[in-house]
């Protein structure tokens, strides 16, 4: 089994700050930086609940943005079926 770590590889004659800075640019575009901030300390059911309804419109258009055509029929007949009635 492969195991996947991640991590940035030294390039010729690169500056180690560089390659840091590529390591912690690629944990953030990931979100790891953040989950480690969130997972350090407890988080309240309210602050959770604050951070979902923060992140929600972006997890939407993502999951909006790659329809396919049956999924755009479904819902554009269970959206006239809530109009109807």
């Amino acid at each position: 089994m492969e195991k996947h770590t991640r991590g940035v590889e030294l390039k010729n004659g690169e500056n180690v700050d560089r390659a840091l800075k590529r390591l912690k640019t690629k944990l953030d575009t990931e979100g790891i930086l953040e989950e480690m901030r969130r997972r350090r300390a407890h988080e309240s059911t309210i602050t959770r609940a604050i951070r979902k309804a923060r992140t929600a419109p972006k997890r939407n258009k993502v999951r909006w943005r790659f329809q396919s055509e049956g999924q755009i029929a479904t819902a554009e007949a269970a959206a006239a079926a809530r109009n109807s009635e």
